[in-house]
């Protein structure tokens, strides 16, 4: 395992969904089961890697979820080359979603509610808000509320303790 598959340690005490391990296909696994074939769905774009395909319970027409072939149960379990692929994916749907639907913009998310299998969402934005936080629809689905700045002592202290992520 390299240093980028292998996950960070968790804190004593805090609490993990699940217990990342090597990557591999998960006889339960909804996705798995769908990457390997077993079950039916519209693809849309395959590769020895990543599967691209629609999803069952649409937000609205295009959306679409992209899985790493290999099960990892969340976004931040995967290495840092698989998540760019299928960012990259993304990219290219998200183009051609534009032109397809005539929106100006397309959503990506990783959610992982439903299925522990990183998966990310691809979906064509009608509206500004299509796919928002709560704190920006306070006002309704269709108003933006913009919400309160951070003081910049608490934005500096917040970046301050996500800087070591990225520190070599």
């Amino acid at each position: 395992m390299t240093a980028i598959d292998r996950p960070a340690a968790v804190p004593a005490g805090a609490a993990r969904r699940h217990r990342p391990r090597e990557a591999s296909m998960d006889d339960d696994c909804l996705f798995c089961r769908i990457a390997r074939g077993a079950l039916p769905v519209h693809r849309v774009h395959e590769d020895e890697h990543i599967l691209a395909f629609l999803d069952l319970h649409p937000i609205r027409p295009g959306h679409c979820l992209i899985i790493p072939k290999q099960h990892h149960p969340c976004f931040d379990d995967l290495p840092e080359d698989l998540a760019t692929r299928i960012t990259g994916c993304a990219q290219r749907l998200s183009r051609h979603m534009k032109a397809l639907y005539g929106v100006e913009r397309v959503a990506l998310f990783y959610t992982g509610i439903h299925v522990a299998h990183a998966h990310a969402h691809v979906v064509p934005m009608h509206h500004d808000h299509d796919v928002s936080s709560q704190a920006y629809l306070k006002d309704g689905v269709l108003d933006f509320s913009v919400p309160a700045p951070l003081p910049g002592d608490e934005g500096a202290r917040i970046a301050g303790a996500l800087a070591p992520a990225f520190a070599t």
